[in-house]
């Protein structure tokens, strides 16, 4: 997926799951920063897809119903209030959940009613439903090129029933390519059909808002409706209902049953039917003559009507308990650090008039007007815009919300919806910077002595601490190098990398470094100093400045021994052994004649 078209269905999720009631707010594509207006799917233009001669939805009807004769009963043409009251609410809803997203469109419902008036007469003659669905799926003719634009196939026959070609769809007559990237789900059941007129109302404001559009600019309004279908004459009709729909006032009537299309709808309130009295003509006598005597009544006396039998008294419905309130539990501020969570977290309570705790309520919460911090999004769903559902008490309580890379203020937005009013809550959010770091030190053992290493070895298990006011600063990123001390100036500034001999870092690719961009530190406030090597270093004593953005330095002595000299022994020259003595045998020995021992 695109970046953008990422960015557009994403925004519309936020429209989308704005209430289960008013118009359900979870799937569909707006785009809302000016910058990305007229490029790619953001804002469609006359050679869009779903501008394409695409024919009227009535060409794919029977033939009875495609051209009917005129009923008898025939007057007037239809006048601005009928429109039937499913459809009406459809509109309606449409205006409300798309200012809830996108109040600098300026929709007005009548410009959808119109669109759905020029489309499919309201859905007349599809069999209308209360729910917003069709007894039959509304399609075009098929877009073979024949008579029509050529599109080929881009749904699978999902919504077209064509596998080869595609038509258009539903009420407000979409290609189901422009449904894939802007369908709606306008009643909140969960699904987005074109052919169900509170998904299809929804989807054509979002599809005529794209691209960041105000439309009560006529400039833009114009562009718009061109790229909804470029004809002139269809933008004509579009704007004649619209602004007759504007000026006549409007009331809602009962949906037409199936297959009187493209009768108009009727106009007000249907009157309940009467028959006619037939009275006879008045006559007069003739001159001079006797007056004509009336006729006589009948004898037979009418027929009674037969009673109608009893029928059980049926219990009226209990009356529905409306949404009435909408309530912040807490603080009306957010604040947080650049990057953090806020906390603690807002709650919200929704009550009914009867004073009960609306349970079940969806509460739409948004972050608005994040021009300044940008990025300020709900950690779990990647967005700025959830819908959370009340709890048991009527409580909703906002999930963890992220503070975006930049300070600044924005507004946050938790509304709830009912069929005929919306309650909202505005609480103000701060997006605080981060609290620089004024100190450095080292945290390593031997912290208040010189760095000291034989040359040919390493510095390493050096660690640092930043702090602000005695606590640890996360985030925080340093630049360490060697620096010699400026004569002139005291100062300590950077070697020359070509002629310094010192210890150094090494880049990714085994070079030499003498400066290095460290990673910030972490949530304890620390970080590790990279590995110094001293292979080839010439013995002597160095300096290693370690600095902050804000100039908040820390200089490290480093110390490179020689390494120790061992003197060389002089060997001993080894004396020539002695011949070992041979034992001298004696000569034959006399041996000892034993004395006898006189008794």
């Amino acid at each position: 997926m695109k970046p953008l078209h990422r960015h557009v269905v994403n925004t519309s999720r936020k429209v989308l799951c704005t209430a289960a009631l008013a118009a359900s707010l979870t799937t569909a594509a707006v785009v809302t920063n000016p910058s990305t207006a007229g490029a790619g799917e953001s804002e469609p233009t006359p050679d869009s897809p779903q501008a394409a001669d695409r024919g009227d939805a009535r060409l794919d009807l029977p033939e009875d119903l495609a051209n009917p004769q005129p009923p008898a009963t025939a007057g007037a043409p239809e006048g601005a209030s009928g429109i039937p009251g499913t459809a009406l609410d459809a509109y309606k809803r449409a205006e409300v959940a798309v200012a809830a997203a996108l109040p600098n469109c300026k929709l007005p419902w009548q410009l959808v009613a119109g669109i759905g008036r020029v489309e499919s007469v309201h859905a007349s003659g599809y069999g209308l439903k209360s729910d917003g669905s069709t007894d039959r799926p509304i399609r075009g003719p098929r877009l073979d090129g024949n008579g029509y634009a050529q599109i080929k196939d881009t749904d699978k026959g999902q919504w077209d029933a064509d596998t080869e070609y595609d038509r258009a769809i539903g009420p407000m007559q979409f290609i189901p390519s422009t449904w894939k990237v802007y369908g709606a789900d306008g009643n909140g059941d969960g699904q987005r059909d074109p052919n169900n007129i509170y998904d299809a109302a929804l989807g054509t404001g979002l599809y005529l808002c794209a691209g960041d559009k105000d439309l009560s600019d006529p400039a833009k309004l114009d562009a718009a409706l061109l790229s909804y279908n470029s004809s002139r004459e269809y933008v004509n009709a579009v704007l004649g209902y619209m602004r007759q729909y504007q000026e006549g006032g409007v009331a809602g009537v009962p949906n037409p049953p199936v297959g009187t299309y493209p009768t108009p709808p009727p106009t007000g309130t249907l009157p309940v039917p009467r028959p006619p009295v037939i009275r006879p003509p008045a006559t007069r006598p003739p001159t001079g003559g006797t007056p004509q005597k009336p006729p006589t009544k009948p004898t037979t006396p009418p027929t009674k009507p037969t009673t109608p039998p009893n029928k059980p008294p049926t219990k009226p419905e209990p009356p529905v308990v409306r949404l009435a309130k909408l309530s912040l539990i807490g603080e009306a501020e957010l604040k947080a650090e650049v990057g953090s969570a806020f906390t603690p977290t807002p709650k919200v309570k929704a009550l009914l008039a009867d004073g009960k705790p609306a349970v079940g309520q969806q509460v739409v919460f948004a972050v608005e007007q994040d021009d300044t911090t940008g990025g300020t999004v709900f950690r779990a769903a990647k967005k700025n815009s959830v819908v959370v559902t009340t709890d048991a008490q009527g409580i909703a309580t906002v999930p963890e919300l992220t503070a975006g890379p930049k300070p600044g203020t924005f507004s946050f937005r938790a509304t709830a919806y009912d069929l005929t009013s919306q309650f909202t809550v505005m609480l103000k959010g701060t997006v605080l910077a981060k609290p620089a770091a004024d100190l450095l030190v080292r945290v390593d053992s031997g912290a208040d002595k010189p760095l000291q290493v034989v040359t040919g070895t390493s510095f390493k298990g050096v660690e640092l601490l930043a702090t602000a006011k005695g606590k640890p600063i996360a985030g925080t990123k340093t630049v360490a190098g060697l620096v010699v001390k400026d004569k002139a100036t005291d100062a300590w500034v950077p070697v020359d990398p070509a002629t310094a001999k010192g210890p150094y870092f090494k880049g990714k690719d085994g070079e030499k470094l003498t400066t290095l961009e460290l990673a910030a530190t972490g949530a304890d406030g620390r970080i590790a100093l990279p590995e110094l090597f001293t292979d080839g270093v010439a013995p002597g004593t160095y300096q290693l400045r370690v600095l902050t953005p804000e100039k908040v330095e820390l200089v490290l002595t480093l110390k490179v021994d020689a390494a120790p000299t061992v003197p060389p022994t002089t060997p001993t020259t080894p004396t020539t052994p002695t011949t070992p003595t041979t034992p001298t045998t004696p000569a034959n020995p006399t041996p000892t004649t034993p004395t006898t021992a006189k008794p």
